[in-house]
């Protein structure tokens, strides 16, 4: 959730000090100004390009001996996300303005008491990339998938619950719905993966524990499926309360998404076996166009954040990583690219469930003074790298949340390449 206060808050605080901002509405008898918001950051988008693709890419075009057919389709999934990564580009100002003229904003609190503290900034962007990440995947099919293809079926049902997700989420930020039905929504949208899910719903034994079982595959049935329906759930969730600093939200996506990709890649190279290829194959297809329209929406999201992604992004991304580890069969390894959000919920948890007192927004202290931010005593990664580290700016913050993130996901494959063999 992003860090912000919504109108009628701001409302019922005293009136600013400073002088009215740019986008200040026009005095009476002049015409109205349409805001102009400033140019995205695209440096920081391009380096995060780099610096993420750069392993997929020489994976899967270098280091493993990939079908010919692979790599083209990749490369054809590839040009079509850069594709709307442009596009994301060039609609998030346009959809920007017509949010602020429904009064879709909010104001930043961790730059209140400065200028830029009373400046509205659109909310709930997410929208856009939600739709353009939609039809760049929908479109893909026709150049990919066979009418009779086995893997169309669960593509649309993936792409049904995301499109729910999409939905949903944007339903939240318009009514602001309290907390205890944000964690129906992902139930909701999961629905249509659920219904269409034909793969198989045993689990492997670990080998340590197969003498103590007597077995090496449990089936599990209908536990599968609300495993599956728990692991959504909670991906959608656990992205939604780890924020709260300008570029956390989209950051955290942006790394999972490259760990998940280059996952995919390696185990394509290293199995033999075609189903498992092709179930990460699939994952690829969904996490490309994923990945570079979140990558759009990091150079308008990075600090000073010009827009704010709101729930609606947050759900979406969170259901995107969820169906594509859940139909790519990685969900275990997904978890492990969530740690830091695991760390974050089960630090979250007295506070969630109200054992002890949670405010609106689990948010850091501000001091305009310094422009630093210093940890409270809530809860939740944010603040608890400020108690640990010490006070600092909210760029430098979201920066050390992003680095801890991509060492986790570093740990995970360390830790998949050390169990190899040993634990299945």
């Amino acid at each position: 959730m992003a860090a912000r206060r919504r109108p009628a808050a701001a409302a019922a605080r005293a009136p600013p000090t400073q002088p009215p901002p740019a986008d200040a509405a026009a005095a009476p008898g002049e015409p109205a100004k349409e805001p102009v918001l400033r140019p995205p950051n695209l440096g920081v988008a391009a380096a995060a390009a780099v610096l993420f693709l750069a392993p997929f890419s020489y994976l899967a075009f270098v280091h493993y001996p990939l079908d010919a057919d692979l790599r083209g389709s990749i490369l054809k999934c590839g040009a079509m996300s850069l594709g709307g990564f442009f596009i994301v580009l060039k609609l998030i100002p346009v959809a920007a303005r017509y949010h602020l003229r429904r009064r879709m904003f909010g104001y930043d609190i961790n730059k209140k008491g400065l200028p830029t503290g009373e400046i509205k900034v659109p909310e709930a962007l997410g929208l856009v990339v939600g739709i353009v990440y939609l039809v760049t995947a929908i479109i893909f099919q026709q150049f990919h998938y066979a009418e009779d293809s086995i893997w169309l079926v669960e593509y649309n049902a993936a792409l049904a619950s995301v499109c729910f997700m999409i939905l949903l989420g944007f339903v939240d930020d318009v009514l602001d719905i309290p907390w205890r039905v944000k964690l129906a929504l992902p139930t909701i949208a999961a629905l249509p993966l659920l219904m269409a899910y034909a793969g198989g719903t045993s689990i492997i034994i670990p080998k340590p524990l197969t003498p103590y079982v007597g077995l090496t595959v449990l089936e599990l049935g209908l536990f599968y499926k609300l495993f599956m329906l728990l692991l959504a759930v909670f991906c959608t969730n656990s992205i939604n309360i780890h924020a709260g600093i300008n570029g956390l939200e989209v950051g955290q996506t942006v790394v999972i998404s490259a760990a998940v990709l280059i996952h995919n890649v390696m185990r394509i190279g290293s199995s033999t076996d075609i189903e498992t290829q092709q179930a990460h194959e699939f994952s690829i297809y969904l996490v490309l166009p994923f990945l570079a329209t979140s990558l759009a929406l990091l150079a308008f999201n990075w600090y000073p954040s010009i827009v704010f992604v709101g729930d609606t992004y947050t759900y979406f991304a969170g259901m995107a990583l969820a169906v594509v580890g859940i139909l790519g069969h990685f969900s275990e390894t997904l978890l492990l690219f969530f740690l830091p959000q695991v760390l974050n919920f089960l630090c979250s948890v007295p506070q969630l469930f109200h054992f002890v007192p949670c405010p609106r927004h689990r948010l850091p202290r501000f001091d305009p003074q310094t422009g630093l931010l210093t940890g409270t005593k809530d809860g939740n990664l944010v603040n608890i790298f400020l108690r640990l580290f010490g006070k600092c700016s909210e760029k430098a913050l979201c920066i050390r949340l992003l680095i801890f993130q991509a060492l986790c996901c570093v740990f995970c494959f360390w830790l998949r390449y050390m169990l190899t063999g040993w634990y299945k």
